[in-house]
């Protein structure tokens, strides 16, 4: 009896002990795809005429790295025909233009040619909703003792509107992102409001509002949730495919992942007071 009890202990301290080694699974190689990074924003006060895509290529699960597309041809092109060049800047996979001509719902078409397939997508230019002020509470949160941040607009009336908040943290290295839509607040004044429970007196926030499309908004709110609030943000690695809105005109099931969007966006930057 003594030996079955002393067996099992040392069985149990082995299994225990198992526990502690990190297991990597050998996943299969899904076959890779191109990854199109083409968010458009004009930022209130300025021309807009400065604006990048990057293009990039999907990576094993276990890899940090993620393989930059050179070579490609892309272009934005507005209703009227007019024709945006994004040219190939010298950190590989990135395209700059640096003429492009902004118009609130104006509708444009992006096009990416890459190693003999063509890529599409169209959207229209949002407009948002100005922030008019930003109000600090030492007694939000849960327990009612952490410093809350609120940032008011008026939403634009006698339209559906689909909003973008994004929030970047001095204290944190990730920022904090979730999209919202007026059907609760349509024409009235609203916030967004911060998702940092470690706020103190002297950090800095960048807050950002950006105009989306719905179909932009039900993209977003798919991403934000796969990714989680607090791993640094949708534009990571997603940890499942989410698809977007650019087809491959060649051969459809060979589509891009990311986005195409168009979006007017207003700043501002507080610190904790």
């Amino acid at each position: 009896m003594k030996n079955t009890y002393l067996f099992i202990v040392i069985l149990i301290t082995i299994l225990l002990s198992a526990c502690e080694d990190v297991v990597q699974v050998d996943l299969k190689t899904a076959p890779t795809k191109l990854v199109i990074d083409a968010s458009i924003n004009w930022k209130k006060g300025t021309t807009g005429k400065d604006q990048i895509i990057k293009l990039s290529t999907t990576t094993a699960y276990y890899s940090n790295t993620f393989p930059k597309i050179s070579g490609a041809i892309v272009f934005v092109k507005n209703s009227s025909n007019s024709v945006f060049n994004f040219l190939e800047n010298q950190n590989k996979g990135e395209y700059i233009c640096s003429n492009f001509k902004p118009i609130l719902n104006e509708t444009y078409t992006l096009t990416v040619i890459s190693e003999g397939q063509t890529y599409t997508a169209t959207e229209i230019l949002i407009p948002v909703a100005p922030i008019t002020k930003i109000v600090q509470n030492n007694q939000g949160g849960i327990t009612g003792k952490k410093i809350e941040i609120k940032s008011y607009f008026n939403d634009i009336p006698n339209q559906a509107n689909y909003y973008l908040y994004r929030y970047l943290y001095s204290n944190q290295n990730n920022s904090s992102y979730y999209a919202d839509e007026d059907v609760f607040f349509q024409g009235n004044e609203f916030f967004s409001i911060s998702q940092n429970d470690e706020l103190k007196v002297g950090d800095s926030i960048e807050i950002i509002h950006s105009g989306i499309s719905k179909s932009y908004f039900n993209y977003m709110n798919v991403l934000i949730s796969i990714a989680g609030n607090s791993n640094g943000g949708p534009f990571q690695s997603p940890p499942a495919t989410v698809r977007g809105n650019i087809i491959n005109t060649k051969t459809f099931e060979n589509y891009a992942l990311g986005y195409f969007t168009l979006s007017e966006v207003d700043t501002k930057t507080y610190i904790i007071q």
